[in-house]
């Protein structure tokens, strides 16, 4: 493997370099291996890759679930009725972001343009670091701040969450995205988790300005991850991996690619529909925690650390899913019925929450929810766009990831909104919650059809 100058002095690479050379080693035994791969899901050629993957999954999650807490507290502090606007804050940005990206997308490289969107983020999160330093150091309120970096950090998440899985479904083949999906996110899961302690275990002793600069550690060493991978990918074990466009090559097309695609395909329509619902369904949890944190919880740090909890039960939850379920279920029960487990598990949860409408039900709902969301939804979902071209994985993905699901959070706050304003709390709320549950179920086993004709097609048509 090529050597690169950012390997001086960097520990988690090397360490990941290790962890990827003792995956491929030859065992004495012959059921060692087989273990690994019955257990994992990992033959010996993938194994590099994974790790890659593995690590650079775990450093973007970990540096997000650094200011994820963050963004909650500015919300509460903020004042709950700020929320729809601040959804629409973060919308409208979303929709001048989507065709920038889309024509960094069609003019430069994947090689040049993915690090790059890290970087963009990186030297923002620092700027973030700079400005909130200051203000507090003067003694100054930052009310607005709050709101510009609430909306921030909802854009930065779903983009370079976005990016990631277009990337792993441009290198992995179908059957391997399968196999291997549910590994690599626990990766990530991993990296939440542990994001989510550091948040817990310091903001209190340091403030929450000063986990910035950990947060923009990670996402550098979450770049020196993807120059490895296209290391691997594309010198030294191409013919094992997917390779349908040279990444050294523009995607093509124009910045609005991804809108025309969606509006064009029943497949992308409905996977933009379930976004949207899902996005419905996490806002008025997301709506109900706000005002009830509110009333509970009056200190910033104090609601940092709660929201930080619940992201680390979810992550542990999560996780464990992951590392041993995802794979078994998928290949057991198909995709379609993995996508509807996280609907099915809702119309419960909501259901539960019609009748006792305490935080304790909405924190623990959350958890569940988020857990199903990170361990099963997610990956299948992105399993999704294994069937699809090279352009519709970055672009259109991307616009559904970001400008779509941003769209539906706010319809779904502007939505709560409305029902509060006629009288209904949060039990009658939650009940009407539960039509549109149903429908997620059937549109996600619509989805595991139609992703099983496609994947027929390409492999009739000779492509793995």
């Amino acid at each position: 493997m090529r050597k690169d100058p950012l390997q001086a002095g960097l520990f988690f690479p090397r360490a990941m370099t290790i962890i990827g050379s003792a995956m491929t080693a030859e065992t004495h035994s012959q059921a060692e291996p087989n273990l690994i791969s019955r257990v994992l899901g990992v033959e010996k050629h993938e194994s590099i890759a994974v790790a890659w993957s593995f690590a650079y999954f775990f450093c973007v999650l970990s540096s997000y679930y650094i200011l994820r807490p963050v963004r909650e507290s500015m919300a509460v502090g903020s004042g709950p009725d700020t929320i729809p606007y601040l959804f629409i804050g973060t919308f409208v940005v979303m929709l001048f972001a989507a065709p920038i990206f889309g024509a960094v997308a069609s003019r430069f490289p994947r090689r040049v343009f993915l690090p790059w969107v890290y970087l963009f983020f990186i030297a923002n999160i620092l700027i973030f670091w700079v400005i909130f330093s200051r203000a507090i150091h003067a003694g100054g309120q930052y009310l607005w701040l709050g709101r510009v970096f609430f909306v921030w950090v909802s854009v930065f998440n779903l983009f370079v969450v976005s990016v990631f899985w277009s990337f792993m479904a441009d290198i992995f083949t179908r059957e391997q995205g399968r196999r291997l999906f549910g590994l690599i996110t626990a990766g990530g899961s991993i990296g939440a988790l542990i994001g989510g302690v550091a948040t817990s275990s310091l903001v209190v002793k340091i403030g929450f300005q000063n986990l910035f600069p950990i947060s923009a550690g990670l996402l550098l060493i979450a770049v020196f991850c993807i120059r490895q991978l296209r290391d691997w990918v594309h010198h030294e074990h191409e013919h094992e991996l997917e390779q349908t466009v040279e990444s050294n090559e523009p995607l093509g097309g124009g910045p609005l690619g991804g809108v025309t695609q969606l509006l064009s395909s029943k497949y992308f329509s409905g996977i933009a529909i379930a976004s949207v619902i899902a996005s419905l369904l996490g806002t008025a949890l997301y709506m109900f925690a706000a005002e009830l944190v509110e009333q509970a919880i009056p200190h910033a740090d104090e609601r940092t650390r709660f929201f930080s909890n619940i992201n680390n039960w979810t992550n542990a939850l999560a996780l464990i899913s992951q590392m041993f379920l995802v794979r078994e279920v998928v290949v057991r029960f198909g995709i379609g019925r993995s996508l509807a487990l996280m609907p099915i598990v809702s119309v419960a949860g909501f259901a539960i929450l019609a009748l006792e409408p305490t935080l304790a039900v909405v924190a623990v709902l959350t958890v569940v929810r988020r857990a199903l969301g990170f361990g099963f939804s997610k990956p299948t979902t992105d399993m999704l766009y294994s069937v699809v071209t090279p352009e519709e994985k970055y672009k259109t993905k991307n616009f559904i990831d970001t400008a779509v699901y941003r769209g539906g959070d706010v319809f779904g706050t502007w939505t709560i909104k409305l029902m509060y304003a006629l009288g209904l709390g949060i039990a009658g709320i939650s009940l009407l919650m539960l039509p549109f549950a149903i429908l997620w179920a059937s549109v996600a086993l619509w989805l595991g059809r139609d992703y099983r004709r496609q994947a027929k097609a390409l492999k009739m048509g000779g492509i793995p």
